[in-house]
């Protein structure tokens, strides 16, 4: 970027300042949020990414839900030791379904610790006038079960305990505390299910399949179970799971997010916080580290999903030529042969079509970076 003080001194010269290059231009990343997923893809836009959308669960409120109705009846039967709230969204749901009912949830729990997994959980209960007794840094359920197994809220030994589930049943959680003695009470406040339209998340699956996205947000783990679920329906599951293997990125916003896919054997890039700017950060700072700058020639060259960046400057390419890109940069300065470079054309042909990939590629990139191996083929000049 431009030091300011400069810029009277680049007027004054009438050169045109290049343009800059946005970290994310030249990628493919895919959204399977269902909420906020405008507001990530934006980030994700905002930094030059060409964001795909394609909703993976919708949530489906039990404000109406017998189910709801006889946990919450449960709650206020007794008691209650300690409540944990998960989220915010369903913890003020529940509330105020209750209130709807007529039922005085939020009088009953004044006499109980409230311990917030997080700082939206904490906002809700701040909210409805109550106290938030304690919540994790990591914001993470495991270090709620640990926090409470070390009897830093008092002995577990048959309290009685209110978990406000958020769409997963949260087992580890649940069984924990059950095993140490608990009366544990489990209030599904929302659950999640596929969306009503599920075509573009099957065509996401098929995509990932295919390597024609560069990288996959997950905002909740039901997203990530689902993808998972639809690639199998849609007979693309091992394909799925080779993409992440070898070229796809996973970019899932926290550990219980991960857990789905940590569990088939995919690797995940985590931010740090479990915010949706952070998950855009990470995606910023893994998905360009994936692909090396190379020195060629006089020139550098960094391939990335749809484009290639040649000198600072991203030049876009059809699939042909950038195919024939990417194979090339897979071993920079290896001949590889027309076959083999056939073979990484998705319409096939005949030595004609490598020819004429080349040619187009040499044309947009504008630069000898590809050089021909006569009677063997083609390499990248490094």
């Amino acid at each position: 970027m431009t030091d300011p003080a400069l810029a009277p001194e680049a007027e004054s010269s009438g050169a045109a300042a290049p343009l800059e290059l946005l970290p994310l231009a030249g990628y493919t990343v895919a959204v399977t949020a269902a909420r906020r997923s405008e507001e990530l893809g934006a980030l994700l836009d905002r930094r030059g990414a060409r964001v795909v959308h394609a909703p993976a669960i919708r949530i489906v409120p039990l404000s109406d839900d017998a189910e709801l109705v006889a946990a919450t009846r449960e709650v206020l039967a007794e008691p209650v030791d300690l409540v944990v709230a998960t989220t915010g969204v369903g913890f003020r749901g529940w509330l105020e379904a209750a209130e709807a009912w007529d039922l005085p949830l939020r009088e009953h729990l004044l006499g109980s610790r409230v311990l917030a997994r997080g700082p939206k959980a904490r906002g809700a209960i701040r909210g409805a006038g109550l106290v938030d007794a304690w919540s994790p840094e990591s914001e993470n359920s495991a270090e709620v079960l640990a926090h409470l197994l070390s009897g830093a809220e008092g002995p577990i030994q048959g309290r009685r305990i209110a978990v406000q589930l958020h769409g997963d049943p949260l087992p580890d959680l649940v069984s924990g505390l059950r095993a140490a003695g608990a009366d544990v009470l489990t209030v599904p406040v929302y659950r999640w299910v596929l969306p009503e339209d599920t075509a573009p998340l099957r065509r996401l699956v098929v995509a990932i399949a295919a390597r024609g996205v560069d990288a996959v947000t997950f905002t909740s783990a039901p997203a990530a179970a689902s993808l998972l679920q639809v690639a199998g329906e849609e007979g693309v599951r091992a394909g799925v799971l080779a993409a992440f293997a070898d070229a796809v990125l996973a970019v899932a916003v926290g550990q219980v997010t991960a857990a789905p896919l940590e569990a088939a054997g995919i690797r995940t890039v985590q931010p740090e916080r479990a915010r949706l700017g952070a998950l855009a950060r990470s995606v910023v700072s893994d998905l360009p580290a994936r692909h090396p700058v190379l020195t060629c020639g006089a020139h550098t060259l960094q391939v990335r999903g749809h484009a290639a960046v040649l000198d600072g400057r991203l030049v876009e390419l059809p699939p042909g030529p950038m195919a024939v890109l990417r194979a090339l940069a897979r071993r920079p300065g290896v001949v590889v042969s027309r076959p083999d470079l056939l073979g990484e054309l998705s319409g096939g042909g005949d030595a004609h079509a490598v020819e004429m990939a080349v040619t187009r590629l040499r044309a947009a990139l504008g630069a000898p970076v590809v050089e021909t191996v006569v009677k063997r083929g083609y390499r990248l000049a490094v």
